[in-house]
């Protein structure tokens, strides 16, 4: 029994754990405390080293848009499109009024071109523009109709000239033919026109045909061979006659005859016939031009 307890004795007795909660030290929160403030200081350090261009970026941004803001200002609301837009209308139409109803573009001369036969007293009485009458009221297509009406006149054109001018340009006819009529001596043109009643000009050759004037066939065969004479033939021309478009002859001033036939190969006619007269004879038959004759 002594033994027993002695054993018993002996055996240290085992620590009994108690969960105890330690106070902290002093000073222990303060360094706590401290850490984590060096550790967000290390992070906005940090933050600032690694991202310098960004910062610097959006500041540049910035400036800029600042400075596109001083100077580009917004414009005046007189000098935007639409504005402008609305006053340019209103001008034009105003001008339109004025130029339409007041004298300040209205005729105050006319001037007359082209006329060298016809006066251009005559022409001005034909054209009937009044003088102070506003230019865009003149009616230049009736005008220019009412002057081509004058038989010498094949055309005529009328134009405004601005700031108070009305100009008539003229073309007038050439004779190319005379007819001898009971009536007196009538000028045809190019177009075999019959414009006048008067003495044939120097050089214009008789035409004698059965119906002569426009609309004949044998009239217009007959000034287109005349026409595509060269002059050194043309001059010697005195006398045209077609008795129809296929049968025509040419009296020379001198007398001679040159048969021509219809109007094909007119050129290669008029080319072969030149030399043909330098021989002797008194009729010149180019009807055939590769097979020319002389009686």
């Amino acid at each position: 029994m002594t033994r027993e307890r002695r054993g018993r004795s002996e055996r240290p007795d085992r620590p009994v754990r108690r969960d105890v909660q330690r106070s902290p030290r002093p000073g222990a929160a303060a360094g706590a405390r401290a850490t984590a403030s060096d550790r967000a200081s290390s992070r906005r350090r940090t933050s600032t080293v690694t991202e310098p261009g960004t910062r610097r970026t959006r500041e540049s941004a910035s400036a800029a848009r600042k400075s596109a803001a001083v100077e580009t200002p917004r414009r005046p609301w007189y000098r935007r499109p639409a504005v402008m837009g609305a006053v340019g209308v209103v001008v034009v139409v105003a001008l339109g009024l004025v130029a339409w109803f007041t004298p300040l573009l209205s005729v105050r001369k006319t001037d007359v071109a082209g006329a060298t036969s016809i006066s251009e007293e005559q022409i001005r009485q034909v054209l009937a523009v009044p003088q102070g009458q506003p230019l865009l009221r003149v009616d230049t297509e009736g005008a220019a109709q009412r002057v081509a009406a004058i038989p010498k006149v094949a055309s005529a054109r009328v134009q405004r000239v601005y700031p108070s001018t009305i100009r008539v340009t003229v073309t007038e006819r050439v004779p190319v033919v005379f007819v001898d009529s009971p009536g007196g001596t009538h000028l045809l043109d190019a177009e075999a026109v019959d414009y006048e009643i008067a003495p044939p000009p120097p050089g214009v050759p008789r035409l004698v045909t059965e119906s002569p004037g426009w609309g004949d066939p044998s009239t217009a065969a007959a000034i287109e061979v005349l026409e595509s004479m060269p002059p050194q033939l043309r001059g010697q021309v005195g006398q045209v006659a077609a008795k129809s478009i296929s049968d025509i002859s040419v009296t020379l001033l001198d007398g001679r005859i040159v048969v021509w036939g219809g109007t094909e190969k007119s050129e290669r006619k008029a080319a072969v016939t030149l030399p043909l007269l330098t021989q002797p004879g008194q009729t010149y038959d180019v009807s055939s031009p590769d097979l020319p004759t002389v009686r």
